[in-house]
């Protein structure tokens, strides 16, 4: 990310996406406050995180979500934020992961604390895509494995590695 002097914003711009971030943030504080419960267990973290995860990944790089981000970035220019100020500025916290997964958890958080049962279902739901994310990525990367092995298998071989295989082979 760019520092502040090399983009069309100004420290206003990012303070009011932080004032906005603190202010939601205060409300969940003191609807959690009213409830006089443990708004989300321990236990609840690790799904919700996962959830959270998901829902960043959804909303700032999956092709699904471009009519979110259309106002904000040029899609055809490698996810760049376009405009100037505040506009810009909201263009990077849609690219920003680690940005996003803040608000991402934040509301997912909210839906914890309002709505039990609901925010359960969204929970299973996003973690349960995340999850099958990480396989498909894991499966991806095995096939790439195996692939490349038995590409250097099947290589040819130079003549002296080939006479030597042949004598390792012939000896063993």
């Amino acid at each position: 990310m760019d520092p502040v002097g090399e983009t069309p914003t100004e420290p206003v711009d990012y303070a009011a996406i932080s004032a906005t971030y603190g202010a939601l943030l205060g409300t969940l504080v003191l609807a959690a406050r009213e409830r006089g419960e443990e708004p989300v267990r321990p236990v609840e973290f690790l799904p919700l995180g996962v959830a959270a995860f998901a829902l960043t990944k959804v909303v700032s790089r999956e092709k699904i979500e471009t009519w979110v981000r259309r106002p904000f970035v040029e899609e055809e220019d490698g996810g760049r934020p376009k405009g100037r100020r505040l506009r810009y500025a909201v263009g990077e916290l849609l690219t920003c992961t680690r940005c996003l997964g803040a608000w991402s958890a934040l509301g997912l958080t909210a839906l914890r604390v309002t709505r039990p049962r609901e925010s359960r279902v969204v929970t299973t739901a996003l973690a349960t895509s995340a999850v099958n994310d990480f396989l498909f990525a894991a499966f991806a990367w095995l096939c790439a494995v195996s692939t490349a092995t038995d590409n250097a298998a099947e290589a040819p071989q130079s003549p002296a590695a080939a006479t030597s295989s042949l004598r390792s082979a012939r000896s063993g």
